[in-house]
Parts: C-alpha cells; structure tokens; sequence
C-alpha cells in the first residue's frame, strides 16, 4: 500500500435504457481525462428508481455477475478506470442485495457491499425490492489505500462509518438517492462521520426526480479535518484523497481518542437488534 494520492470522480448521473452503455463510457472518459483514477456512480445508477413503487420486478435483479456487472467491468477496462458501480443482485438462496461493485481499471473485480440499513416509506419502498445485508462492512485494499464502501442510509448510521475508520480505512465512498428536501439532515452527519473518524467521506446522489420521488441534492465530499472539499450538482466533480492526511488528522484531535471495542461491544450486546421502524427499546 503507498501513500500516494488519487483523484476520486463522483459522477452524478444514471444510466439505463437503450443509450445507457454509451452514456456511461461517455462519463467515464470524461472522469479519466480529467485526471480520475476512480470514478463512483449513484446508488443503484444502472436502473431506474425501482422503490418509487412497492412492486418488485424480477428484472431489476441479476445473479452474480450478471450483465449489469459485465457491463460497468467492460467499460472500466475498456476506459482505463477504476469504477464503483452498482446494481440488485439476486444471491443463489434467492435474496436480493442492493449491491456495489469495486472493479479496477482492468475491470477485474475486487470487492462487493451490500446496504444494511433499508428504508420503507413513500418513495422509497426499498424492503420491498431487497433486503437488508447481515454483513459487517470492512474496507479493502485498492488504488494504493484502504477504501471502504456504504450505501446512503448506511452512513446516516455512524456506527458503520467508525467501524471503517477503526480497521484503517482512509476514505469512504457512500453512493445515494435522497431528496433535495432532506439534505439539511444529511450534510451535518457527513462532515461529522469524516471528523470524528478521521476518514474522507465521499457522497454522489441520483441527479433528478424520477417516477414522481424528488431525488436531487448535490455531490459532497469532506477531508478527514472536517472540510467540505465539494459541495456540488455538477454532472462530474473530481476529489482528490491524500492518505497522508488522514494520518495527521488521526494524530490530533479528536483522533488519537481511545477505541475501546471491548467496552461498546459489551454495551451493544445488551441491547436487542432493532429493525427498522421499530421503537427503540425501554
């Protein structure tokens, strides 16, 4: 692993329909010519917002390498670019996983990660279409660091965000569909997710409303210090991801703070798990 830093393009755009494969490559070569080592698409940006609606298609989900992932692997190595792609997954016992794909420039893949947290209301009936992973995320060693993956909802959760910083990651990479409307609880969490656990945060939304769910609100990206470095609605915004800097932020405060596992473990194992939607516990 070096040191060395990259640039990081959020890509806020979806790509389905008869033109998608054209469209993609058309803003992948864009990414790569202005300097983007790694280029991150929206959550699930290679379909149309299926939660707008409570009925599943069998469709919209494919078996493990199916040709939504052959798709973004073709036109990465075919660009000469890293990609974080995404799609529904189907898993050979029948669930279906809202799912990202890491692939290098090579298109080979290097890793997967499923949504954990899954919403269940107007616009976004997502437990309907897949469920929820019971997989802990971990980062994954890719482009000279240690990368960690969450999808929308699961970085509203900080738990997931600390749990990635604590195994070393230096940036996380969190594609989305939210509503404009709802930014204002998004962004504070975002910079305090990057701060607390000393970590880039890198977010790109779904660019527009579709299917009458108001999806819109911008690109952003915070330094592991806590400083927005974007804040943006344009089609392709670029981020470059020094690891030397989260090493300094992780010397200072709040960084160097204790990480007493064993003692949030003990406490977490007091306390039933909570499905969404269900009143806390007394």
């Amino acid at each position: 692993m070096t040191s060395t830093p990259i640039t990081v393009a959020l890509i806020s755009d979806v790509f389905f329909g008869d033109d998608a494969r054209d469209r993609l490559r058309t803003r992948l070569i864009e990414a790569r010519e202005a300097g983007a080592a790694l280029a991150v698409l929206p959550e699930i940006a290679t379909l149309p917002w299926a939660p707008s609606t409570k009925e599943a298609k069998d469709e919209h989900a494919e078996p493990p390498g199916g040709p939504l992932h052959t798709m973004q692997a073709e036109l990465a190595r075919e660009v000469g670019i890293g990609l974080l792609g995404s799609m529904i997954v189907r898993e050979e016992d029948g669930r279906r996983l809202n799912t990202c794909i890491l692939l290098d420039a090579r298109g080979t893949h290097l890793y997967s990660y499923c949504k954990i947290h899954i919403p269940e209301e107007p616009g976004f009936w997502e437990s309907s279409h897949y469920e929820a992973d019971t997989r802990p995320p971990a980062p994954v060693e890719a482009f000279g660091m240690r990368l960690g993956v969450q999808i929308c909802s699961d970085v509203n959760r900080p738990t997931g965000s600390y749990l990635l910083a604590a195994q070393g990651a230096h940036c996380i990479l969190a594609p989305r569909s939210t509503e404009l409307a709802t930014w204002w609880k998004w962004r504070p969490v975002l910079i305090a997710n990057a701060l607390t656990s000393c970590t880039y945060v890198l977010t790109v939304n779904r660019p527009a409303p579709e299917d009458g769910v108001l999806i819109g609100g911008p690109s952003f990206a915070v330094a592991p210090d806590g400083e927005v470095l974007v804040e943006t609605t344009d089609p392709v915004a670029l981020v470059e991801i020094d690891p030397t800097r989260v090493e300094s932020a992780r010397s200072g405060y709040p960084g160097y703070l204790a990480a007493p596992s064993d003692l949030y473990t003990a406490g977490w194992s007091q306390i039933p798990p909570k499905a969404a939607h269900q009143p806390p516990g007394g």
